[in-house]
C-alpha cells in the first residue's frame, strides 16, 4: 500500500487496528483484488483528510466515551424536511422548538436528489452527492448539522444502499449499453435467469410492485428491481459498487451526519437459489462498514433497518469482538404493541418483551410507536395459535379495528398494500388517530378526547420505559391526527403511508402552551416523561429489566432496577378502571405526581399508567 507512508498517526493507528480483518473480509468477498482493495483504502484516507476539524474533535470525544449513545438521556424525533419546515434552512429555524420538545436526536428522512413521482418517498436516489433542490444544498445540510452539534443534537440520515434510482448516472450509462455500469446492477439478456431467481426470492410489494425484475426497453435487457421498477438493485459482488457506495456514505458523515441509517440492509447481497435476504456476505459487508466508520469517523453510528422477526434482527449487532450495527429497530415490539391496543391482552407483548429483556444489555434498540412507514403485522403467530388466533383472521381483525370497522373501535387508519385474499394488508395512521383522538374531535366528545389523549400518553410512557432510544414521529408530540389531503395529490394518492406523513401543523403547535388544549396536555406530559427518564439512572440501558405479573391480562407490568433504584411501571391497555396487585412491599414515589404511593395494590384509570420509584 504505497500511500500508507503519507498517512498521519491518528488515521494510521485506527487503520492498523482493523487492517488484518478488513483485508481478509475484503479479499473473501472480492478475491485477491489488490487494485480494488488499494482503491478502497484510498477512499478511506481521502475521506478522513476531507473531514472537517470540528467533526474530528467530536470523533475524539466520542472515542473517549464510546457508550455516549447507550444511556437514558437521548430522545429522538423523525421528520420529513419538507413536511416539517419546508427546507433544511427551515428545519434549522425550528431547532428551538426541537430543543423545547426535549429532542437531541434528529432523524431527517431521505432528502437526497430523487425524481418526483418515482422516488418512493426519497428512497430512489439519483445523486448521493446532492440534496433535493427544493430542500436546499449539501452546504445547508452541513450548516444544519453544525448548528445541531452546538446544541447537543445528533443528526441521523438514511443511506439508501441497496439500490439507486433509474435516473442515477450509473443507471443512465447502463441503459446506453456501457458494460462497466451494467455490471454495477443485475442485467440479463433474457428472462431465463430472472425466472430462476423468482422461484426463491419473495416479493417485497406483491400488490403494488409484483415481481423482482423489470424489462429495460432502452437496454433491451432485464434488470433486477426488488422494490419498485424505478429502483435498480446494486450488485455488491462488484467491488466498484462497494468502493463508491462507501465513499458516498463517508461523504454524508463528513457533512455532519452522526447516525447513518442503513436502509434495507438485509437485501444487499444477491445469490441465485436463495431468498436474497440476510446472506452471510451481508454481514461481512456491514462489518466492513463498521470498521470503515471506526477508522474514518468513529463518532458516527450505524443504524440497521432490519424489519424482520427477532431471530433475523439480532445477528446485525454482530458480536462483542466483531460488532456490526450500533443500533437496530425494535420493530416486532412496535407491531406487538398495537396488537395489544386492539386486543387489550398483554400476553403476546409480555412474551415478546421477555425475549428482548433476555438479550445482552450491550444491544441498543430504537423504540417507536409510529414511523414514516406502515405497521406490518409480523407477529409471532405460532405463539398466538395456542390462543385460537390464526394468522389471516387475526390480521383481518386488527385491520378492521384500526380502520374503525370493528364495533366499539374509535381508531382511524387506512390500509396499505391490501391483499384481501391473504388478509395481509398493512396499516397506516398517526398515533393520535389510532388512539381515537380523531374520532373524539369529530364527535365533539370531551370524554372520548380526554381518554384518547391519556391513552396516547400512556403508550409513550410505555415506550420511554423500555431500554434503548425512544423516537417520536414528528407531530406526535402535539397529537397530530391523520392528514387526508394526500388523496388529492397525484404523486401521493396511491400510497396511503402519506396519511401519517402530513405537514407539521405549526398553528396547532402554538397550542402547546395553552392549558386545556390537547396539544398542551400531550406536549407537556411527554416533556415531563423525558425529563424524568433523563434524571433517573433506573432508565439506563444497563438496568435490569423484567416482566411483572399483574394478574390482569389488560395491564402490563415492567420492573427496572439500577444502582439501588427500582421502578415499577404499570400500563392499563383497557377502557376500564383496573386495580392490580404489583406485589411490591415498601414505599414508592409516583413520579408523575411526586406523591407517596404503595405498590402492593395499584389502581389505574382506563388507558392510564403509573411510574412508581422505590
Amino acid at each position: 500500500m504505497p500511500e500508507k507512508t503519507s498517512w498521519n498517526e491518528e488515521f494510521r493507528n485506527r487503520f492498523d487496528r482493523h487492517e488484518d480483518e478488513l483485508r481478509w473480509l475484503y479479499f473473501e468477498l472480492y478475491g485477491e483484488n489488490r487494485e480494488a482493495y488499494d482503491y478502497f483504502c484510498k477512499v478511506l484516507w481521502e475521506a478522513y483528510e476531507a473531514r472537517p476539524e470540528a467533526l474530528k474533535i467530536l470523533d475524539r470525544a466520542r472515542e473517549k466515551n464510546p457508550d455516549w449513545y447507550r444511556g437514558h438521556d437521548l430522545v429522538g424525533m423523525l421528520a420529513y424536511v419538507k413536511a416539517f419546515a419546508g427546507t433544511l434552512k427551515g428545519v434549522q429555524s425550528k431547532l428551538d422548538y426541537i430543543e423545547e420538545a426535549g429532542v437531541n436526536y434528529l432523524h431527517l428522512m431521505p432528502l437526497l436528489e430523487s425524481p418526483e413521482g418515482r422516488s418512493d418517498g426519497g428512497y430512489a436516489v439519483s445523486d448521493f452527492r446532492k440534496v433535493q433542490p427544493e430542500l436546499g444544498t449539501m452546504e445547508d445540510l452541513a450548516a444544519l448539522s453544525d448548528d445541531c452539534h452546538k446544541r447537543g443534537i445528533s443528526v441521523c440520515l438514511d443511506f439508501v444502499m441497496n439500490h439507486t434510482s433509474e435516473d442515477h448516472e450509473w443507471a443512465k450509462r447502463a441503459r446506453k449499453g456501457e458494460k462497466e455500469y451494467q455490471d454495477r446492477y443485475f442485467f440479463f439478456d433474457d428472462w431465463r435467469i430472472p425466472n430462476e431467481y423468482e422461484k426463491t426470492v419473495p416479493q417485497v410489494f406483491p400488490t403494488t410492485a409484483p415481481g423482482n425484475f423489470t424489462w429495460c426497453d432502452e437496454a433491451k435487457k432485464v434488470v433486477m428491481t426488488c422494490f419498485y421498477p424505478y429502483q435498480w438493485d446494486l450488485n455488491y459482488k462488484n467491488p466498484a459498487v462497494m468502493n463508491d457506495m462507501t465513499d458516498n456514505m463517508l461523504n454524508l458523515a463528513n457533512h455532519g451526519i452522526d447516525i447513518i441509517r442503513l436502509d434495507a440492509v438485509p437485501y444487499i447481497w444477491k445469490e441465485l437459489g436463495t431468498s436474497c435476504r440476510n446472506l452471510k456476505e451481508v454481514h461481512s459487508l456491514v462489518r466492513i462498514m463498521r470498521m470503515t466508520t471506526e477508522i474514518v469517523c468513529p463518532g458516527t453510528l450505524l443504524l440497521g433497518e432490519v424489519v424482520m422477526e427477532p431471530s433475523k434482527v439480532v445477528p446485525y449487532f454482530g458480536s462483542v469482538e466483531k460488532p456490526e450495527c450500533h443500533m437496530l429497530y425494535n420493530v416486532t415490539t412496535m407491531a406487538t404493541t398495537w396488537h395489544t391496543v386492539a386486543t387489550k391482552d398483554t400476553a403476546l407483548l409480555k412474551h415478546q418483551l421477555g425475549q428482548v429483556f433476555s438479550l445482552p444489555k450491550d444491544y441498543v434498540f430504537l423504540n417507536y410507536l409510529r414511523c414514516h412507514d406502515d405497521i406490518g403485522w409480523g407477529l409471532d403467530y405460532p405463539y398466538l395459535w395456542q390462543f385460537g388466533m390464526d394468522e389471516v383472521s387475526h390480521k383481518r381483525f386488527l385491520n378492521d379495528y384500526f380502520t374503525g370497522k370493528w364495533q366499539g373501535s374509535d381508531s382511524r387508519g387506512e390500509l396499505y398494500n391490501d391483499d384481501p385474499r391473504l388478509g395481509d394488508a398493512r396499516l397506516c395512521g398517526t398515533t393520535a388517530s389510532l388512539c381515537g383522538l380523531e374520532t373524539a374531535i369529530a364527535e365533539k366528545d370531551d370524554v372520548k378526547e380526554e381518554f384518547a389523549a391519556r391513552y396516547d400518553i400512556m403508550l409513550h410512557a410505555y415506550m420511554f420505559t423500555l431500554s434503548g432510544l425512544p423516537v417520536l414521529y414528528s407531530g406526535d408530540e402535539i397529537a397530530e391526527t391523520n392528514d387526508y389531503g394526500y388523496h388529492n395529490e397525484p404523486f401521493k394518492c396511491e400510497d396511503s403511508r402519506w396519511l401519517h406523513r402530513g405537514d407539521m401543523d405549526w398553528k396547532a403547535a402554538e397550542n402547546r402552551t395553552k392549558r386545556g388544549t390537547v396539544e398542551n396536555t400531550v406536549f407537556t406530559s411527554l416533556r415531563k416523561l423525558e425529563k424524568l427518564r433523563a434524571k433517573h439512572r433506573v432508565f439506563d440501558g444497563s438496568a435490569d429489566t423484567w416482566i411483572i405479573e399483574t394478574g390482569d391480562p389488560a395491564v402490563l407490568g415492567i420492573g427496572r432496577w439500577k444502582d439501588g433504584e427500582k421502578l415499577i411501571a404499570l400500563f392499563n391497555f383497557s377502557k376500564s378502571l383496573k386495580t392490580v396487585k404489583a406485589g411490591e412491599r415498601g414505599e414508592f414515589t409516583d413520579l408523575m405526581t411526586n406523591k407517596k404511593r404503595g405498590a402492593m395494590s395499584v389502581t389505574l384509570r382506563p388507558g392510564d399508567f403509573a411510574w412508581l420509584l422505590g
